[in-house]
């Protein structure tokens, strides 16, 4: 019985442990991240596939970069759809560069803001002598 509760304890901690580190925001904005950059590589891999290299074919002699690929025996060494995947790899390359140039670009921006000096706050006593000196400006 002992065994159960010493069980049931150690999930329980490590039910809470994992409850903690999974509500921490860096893990849900890193979730959300992965999550977009599927979709996006999802774009550029038909923005390869369907635009780019057929417009490369047909500037070559309508080539299909796709049907690329020659037979070793009975191996198929489809180099045509490496080509595909390194001008798609390329391109994401290329996007995720332009947004950490913007990002580094506002970071540099935010360093630059002079920072506003500390408020002043005012002693009881100095306060006190504002008042005097004020009373003393309108007599």
């Amino acid at each position: 019985m002992a065994n159960i509760k010493d069980g049931l304890s150690a999930a329980t901690k490590e039910l809470s442990a994992f409850k903690k580190f999974i509500s921490r925001g860096n893990v849900i904005d890193m979730a959300v991240g992965v999550i977009i950059g599927g979709a996006f590589g999802k774009i550029v891999t038909s923005l390869v596939n369907d635009i780019i290299m057929p417009l490369i074919g047909l500037a070559l002699g309508k080539i299909d970069f796709a049907s690329l690929m020659f037979k070793i025996g009975e191996t198929e060494i489809k180099y045509g759809a490496f080509i595909q995947t390194v001008v798609d790899f390329l391109i994401v390359a290329f996007c995720i560069f332009v947004v950490i140039q913007i990002f580094e670009k506002f970071k540099k921006k935010e360093a630059e803001k002079p920072e506003e000096p500390p408020a002043i706050v005012k002693s009881d006593e100095a306060i006190l002598l504002e008042e005097i000196r004020d009373l003393l400006k309108n007599k």
